[in-house]
This record gives C-alpha cells, structure tokens and sequence, in this order.
C-alpha cells in the first residue's frame, strides 16, 4: 500500500510538473507582439476604469473642491496670491439664473448643444485667424474648460492636452449636456478665490444666483477668459464693452434656452 500511494504521488508531481513546462513552452513561443498587445489591452482597461469611476461618480454628487480651488490655496491664479479662504457654494442648476446660463452659453461656447466635447470648426477657425493676424484666440469647449478646473493644471503642455482631451470624451460619453453645464457653473472661477456662480452672485451683487438680472449675467461671463486681469466688482473698459457685446448675443440667441 505504501509503495502504491508513493508510486501515485510521484505520477501526480510528474504530471504537474510536465503541465507546467508545457504551458511555460506555450508562452515562450507566443509572439511578441501577441504579449505587448495583451498587455496594452490590460493597460487600457485598468485606465478606462480608473477613470470612468470617479467621473461617472460626479455625474450624481457635487465636487467637494477642484484642481483649481486647491491650486488656489497655494498661489490664486486670478491675484498670485495664496487664498485664505476659496469662496465656493454649490447650487442646483434650477437656482440659477436662466439668463446667467445663457449668458456663459453665447460667450464662452455657442455650439455646446452640437459637438461632442471639441469644437473643430471652432479650431479651424483659430487656426485661421491665427495665420492671418498672428493673435491667438482659444477655442476650448466648455467641456475642455470644465476638465481642467476639475482635474487639471492651467499651464498649457502636450501632456496636459493629451489628458485633458481624454477626460472631455469621458465625461462627454458619461454626462448629460445639462450636468457639464451645471457643474460647470458651479466650478468655474469668477474672480480672486471665487469659485461657483453661487458664491460669485453672493460677492459681487449681494443676490443668490436665481436672482441675476441680464446685466450681472454678462457681466459675470464677460469676466470668465480672464478672471486674473477683468473684474466683475470694477469693471474696466474692457470689462464693460465685452459686457455689452454679451448682452446683444443673449438677445440674438435666445433659441438656445429651448435646449435647457
């Protein structure tokens, strides 16, 4: 009896071991490309899913701060300085002023409701310009704008291009129109440590955002490519002509609050 069970536990170990010379012959005659791809496959699902989670997650709940905010307490993009105290509210997109809304919508993105995320005619048309005049005019969506306040940096680099253009068809693919806009709204910044329409409305005009009135709407998006040189307390030159430049949009495309 002793011999037999050492006879079946040499079989047994002999019939592993040659299983597993087997299988390590059948990897080593894979191809090389066959275990790069593999492993890029791998590489590619771990990322989407590193991703998508915490993006889908604030599909459904407020950020609790940004990028932008955090970099604020170091060094405030809009004054140099570090900010005490970031002023930031969160509010619903139904507490906030449809004329504020629209208002962000003619200056910043007129064809948010139609692209998915990146602009092309609006590219081409920098481009363009660019060669022509030699000025160099953004043409970031909304989308992209909301992807850098939220996640990234804003010194301009291929890298953060690169992520920035990964994270815009994320979310573009993960969030209704309404929620980008609404979010964006919330985390965009108005001015020195002002994040939010809410605590923008708050600071400047002494009103919650629902109660915005068509000037301060503008007034409000006039200041947004530029936060760190226009002022939506002390409205230069600038500020102001942009502000009505803003307000005759709003009356020209008023079409776009039916897509709200």
């Amino acid at each position: 009896m002793r011999r037999r069970r050492a006879r079946r536990a040499r079989s047994g170990r002999t019939w592993r071991s040659l299983w597993r010379t087997r299988r390590s012959a059948r990897r080593a005659r894979r191809p090389l490309w066959r275990r790069v791809a593999r492993f890029g496959l791998l590489v590619l699902v771990a990322s989407t899913a590193a991703t998508a989670l915490p993006i889908l997650a604030l599909r459904f709940i407020p950020p609790p701060t940004t990028a932008f905010m955090l970099r604020s307490r170091v060094s405030d993009p809009a004054s140099g300085q570090p900010c005490e105290r970031v002023a930031y509210r969160w509010v619903p997109r139904e507490a906030i002023s449809r004329d504020l809304v629209l208002a962000v919508l003619v200056a910043e993105d007129q064809r948010f409701f139609e692209h998915r995320g990146f602009d092309f005619d609006g590219i081409r048309r920098a481009l363009r310009d660019r060669e022509r005049s030699g000025r160099v005019r953004g043409a970031s969506t909304l989308t992209q704008q909301l992807v850098k306040n939220l996640f990234l940096w804003p010194e301009s680099s291929w890298l953060r291009k690169g992520i920035e253009a990964w994270l815009t068809f994320s979310i573009e693919q993960l969030w209704p129109k309404q929620r980008i806009l609404e979010t964006y709204l919330n985390v965009v910044q108005f001015g020195p440590c002002v994040y939010g329409a809410g605590a923008a409305s708050l600071r400047y005009f002494d009103r919650t955002p629902d109660q915005l009135e068509p000037r301060q709407a503008a007034l409000l998006a006039a200041v947004l490519p530029n936060p760190h040189k226009l002022r939506a307390h002390s409205p230069g030159p600038h500020a102001q002509e942009r502000t009505e430049q803003i307000l005759e949009l709003m009356e020209t495309h008023r079409w776009l609050l039916r897509r709200l």
